[in-house]
């Protein structure tokens, strides 16, 4: 468990009513408050309304926010992930381009927190957990109450207590509101040809024994049940979704090592079988994002997806048009991580064809920043290009021939020999 920073005259979790926070809150000394909340599926709403209704101006600073979200003047939204209750600010939004294990860095720095605002679940033996999201929020609790800070929570029977960093004896929290409230489940959409494909390609890369880092999607999902015949795989990941509760239920997992993550994305389900799991250790983002920690594991394979990827071997996952989509986010830290790695890889898995936009989703060149580079192998529906050690004229060349749409890749050949040079592979 975490070790925080105590103030003098700690107290037990104090229970107030909504009308108390309100007041409270109104109180802070503070012109423009920077607020850290819950993210991802967290999101602590009802005291995200009775800031709102307190605060005339503040700063949100939250990762991957969903909808809906206060967004009016006076709100800034603040965050290195942007999610769908942020994606359309305009000039509200204030993104921080870096990497995600970097992140709790700011709380100390440049972007200290004032309050922070949790999504928790209801006290056990004197501690509360912070269920399925922990990220970035033990470093903002830390940094908030050693300025003396407001950190408050709200309590929901619903939230499941997940062991690991994320519990927080009940004294580190200043105020607490009690709520009922179901959490989200993310959409599932059903599989696509494409996904099966892509799915077995990747895991036919990856041996017994490794250990796994995926996101969310029809991609990892689809990998996650061609992994089924696999035995003592392990689990170090930013997150983990439904896919990896079945795999574990496949006995494809070693149950003597901890599935190790910092967020869950899913289902009902899922969140019951974390519950009190000893199996499950929620680790804070400075831990399960360090590039050096992953580089550790066993055979790390980190499958990423992207929204382009260039003859360059260059992904970018974060600007669509110029304009910023979700941020960097963990790729970068785990591509670097996974190639350390002893028999790591970091494969890249994407559609060679956008449909909505009728075009390839390989480009000669990336137009927007690139979230990751050096990547040891491509995987589409069409096939794998393994890259490492090849020289930039060869991977082009494989890229354009294992991986584009065929209907791609003619012209991706004629910026092959004018961008990247010709010559023998």
């Amino acid at each position: 468990m975490t070790r925080f920073v105590k103030r003098p005259n700690v107290r037990a979790v104090r229970t107030v009513t909504q009308e108390q926070l309100l007041q409270a809150l109104q109180g802070l000394p503070i012109l423009e408050p920077r607020i850290v909340a819950s993210g991802n599926l967290a999101t602590p709403s009802r005291l995200l309304s009775i800031a709102d209704r307190a605060l005339p101006r503040y700063r949100l600073f939250m990762l991957n926010a969903q909808e809906p979200l206060p967004n009016r003047e006076g709100v800034i939204f603040e965050t290195p992930f942007v999610g769908p209750g942020m994606r359309d600010a305009g000039d509200a939004l204030d993104y921080l381009p870096m990497r995600l294990s970097l992140v709790p860095r700011l709380f100390a720095t440049a972007r200290p927190p004032d309050v922070v605002l949790l999504h928790a679940s209801a006290p056990r033996n004197g501690s509360i957990s912070l269920g399925i999201e922990v990220n970035v929020l033990v470093a903002a609790v830390e940094r908030t109450r050693a300025r003396g800070g407001l950190v408050v929570a709200q309590l929901n029977g619903r939230m499941p207590y997940t062991h690991g960093d994320g519990e927080l004896r009940e004294e580190l929290i200043d105020l607490a509101i009690e709520v009922d409230e179901p959490l989200p489940n993310p959409r599932v959409k059903a599989s696509h040809q494409h996904a099966e494909l892509i799915g077995e390609t990747i895991a036919g890369l990856v041996q017994d024994g490794s250990t796994l880092q995926l996101g969310i999607g029809q991609a990892p999902d689809a990998t996650l049940r061609a992994l089924a015949d696999r035995r003592g795989l392990s689990v170090w990941s930013e997150m983990i979704s439904d896919g990896v509760m079945d795999l574990h239920g496949r006995g494809a997992i070693d149950s003597s090592r901890p599935i190790c993550c910092s967020f869950l994305f899913g289902s009902e389900e899922l969140y019951r079988w974390v519950d009190g799991n000893e199996g499950i250790r929620m680790l804070r983002t400075e831990t399960i994002n360090d590039p050096t920690r992953i580089a550790s594991r066993p055979a790390m394979v980190s499958i990423n997806t992207a929204l382009q990827l260039d003859l360059f071997d260059q992904a970018g996952a974060s600007h669509i048009d110029g304009r910023v989509y979700s941020g960097f986010g963990g790729q970068p830290d785990f591509v670097t991580g996974a190639l350390r790695s002893p028999g790591g890889q970091a494969i890249i898995a994407l559609r060679s064809w956008h449909d909505r936009s009728d075009s390839s989703t390989i480009v000669p060149l990336l137009r927007s920043p690139a979230t990751s580079f050096q990547h040891s192998a491509i995987v589409t529906e069409h096939g794998c290009a393994e890259l490492l050690g090849r020289s930039q004229r060869a991977q082009a060349r494989l890229i354009v021939q294992r991986a584009a749409h065929p209907d791609a890749r003619e012209e991706l050949r004629e910026h092959t020999s004018r961008s990247v040079g010709g010559g023998r592979v």
